[in-house]
C-alpha cells in the first residue's frame, strides 16, 4: 500500500457491475477534480485474442480447462509489478487490451496488445477496473475433466514461473468487490452469450464449467480481501439459471454492502439515506438494489477524499 501514490482496485466478474462502478468513480473524481489513471483488467491478459482461443481449445481437447479467470491466461505478474511500481513513483508502464469501441483511437485491430507506455506522472491515484483486483496467487490443485470413461484425474502443480508467489492485494489501498450471488451471474452469462453472441445455453453451461475451478481459486477469495464488497441478491426465484427466462432486474434485488473495518464509516448515517435500508450485521448494510450508484456516492466518495488527501499531504 501506499501513501503517497494510491491505488483503487474494482475487482469482480464479467457482467457483475464493475463497469457501472468505474463510471460512478469517473463521476466522483471529476467533481473532486481527481486526475485518475485508469487500467483495465484485459491489458494484463497472457494472450491476444486469436492466440486466446487457440490455447483455451488446446487444453480443453487435453482435458485440461483453463479460463480468464486463473493465471494461464493472466499475467497477475505485470499487474502486482504495476501497482508496485504505481505506490512507489507515481507511475508505471502499461500496454492497452483493444476493445472494439478503441480500435480507431488506437488504429490496431480489436483484440490486440498497443506497445508498451508510461502512464503519465501527473496524476493523483490509479483505479484498476477487472476481474483480478485483489488477487493471490499460489500453487493450485488442477481437476481434469472427466469423461464417461475417465475418471477425474486430480494434480498438484506449480503455476508458471510469471505468477508463482503474486499478492496483488498487499498493494491495493481501497479494494471493492462487485459480485451477485452465482446463480444471478449464471444467468447473466447465459442470456448476454444468447442475446448478445448468439450462444446457445449447452455451451455456456460448458464454458460455466470450464471455469468453475479457476472460479472458485482465483476470484472469489479475493471476496474476502475487499475493504467494501457490493453483492446483489435477486429477491425473485433464481434456483434453476439454466432455465431463466429473464435477468431479475435491480429494482428485483437487494444489495448486499459488507465493510471489513465498519468503524472507519457512518453506518447509521447510511441508513437514513436509503428507503427500506437496514442492517443484517453490525458490519453489513442492505440497501434496495437500484441503488448502486447513489450507494457509490455516499460510501466511497469520503474514503477518496481521505486517500487523496494524505497523498497531497505526504
Amino acid at each position: 500500500m501506499s501513501v503517497s501514490h494510491p491505488v483503487i482496485a474494482i475487482t469482480g466478474s464479467s457482467g457483475a457491475g464493475t463497469s457501472t462502478i468505474r463510471d460512478a468513480f469517473a463521476e466522483i473524481f471529476l467533481r473532486e477534480r481527481i486526475n485518475a489513471a485508469f487500467i483495465d483488467g484485459d491489458s494484463f491478459l497472457r494472450y491476444e485474442r486469436d492466440e486466446m482461443a487457440t490455447v483455451i481449445d488446446k487444453a480443453n481437447q487435453e482435458g485440461r480447462p483453463i479460463s480468464h479467470f486463473g493465471p494461464d491466461t493472466n499475467r497477475f505478474d505485470l499487474l502486482e509489478q504495476l501497482f508496485k511500481q504505481y505506490g512507489e513513483s507515481g507511475t508505471g508502464k502499461l500496454r492497452q487490451y483493444v476493445h472494439e469501441d478503441a480500435q480507431d483511437l488506437y488504429q490496431q485491430a480489436a483484440g490486440t496488445f498497443t506497445p508498451e507506455a508510461d502512464i503519465e506522472n501527473d496524476t493523483d491515484l490509479l483505479i484498476y477496473e477487472g476481474l483480478h483486483g485483489g488477487v493471490i496467487s499460489r500453487t493450485w490443485t488442477r481437476r481434469r475433466m472427466s469423461s464417461s470413461h475417465n475418471p477425474v484425474v486430480v494434480e498438484r502443480r506449480n503455476q508458471t514461473n510469471s505468477n508463482k508467489g503474486v499478492d496483488v492485494a498487499q498493494y491495493v489501498d481501497f479494494l471493492i468487490g462487485v459480485v451477485p450471488v452465482v446463480n444471478l451471474e449464471w444467468i447473466q452469462k447465459i442470456h448476454r452469450d444468447a442475446n448478445i453472441k448468439g450462444i446457445a445455453t449447452e455451451q455456456s453451461t460448458d464454458t460455466i464449467l470450464r471455469r468453475l475451478q479457476d472460479y472458485i481459486y482465483f476470484m472469489t477469495p479475493q471476496f474476502s480481501l475487499t475493504d467494501i464488497n457490493f453483492q446483489r441478491v435477486p429477491l425473485v426465484d433464481t434456483s434453476n439459471p439454466f432455465a431463466a427466462i429473464d435477468i431479475p432486474s435491480a429494482e428485483e434485488s437487494m444489495l448486499v454492502v459488507r465493510f471489513r473495518d465498519p468503524e472507519k464509516y457512518p453506518l447509521h448515517s447510511f441508513l437514513e439515506k436509503f428507503d427500506g435500508a437496514f442492517m443484517s450485521r453490525p458490519n453489513t448494510l442492505v440497501i434496495p438494489g437500484g441503488k448502486l450508484r447513489m450507494a457509490l456516492e455516499i460510501i466511497c466518495t469520503h474514503r477518496i477524499q481521505e486517500l487523496v488527501a494524505a497523498s497531497k499531504q505526504a
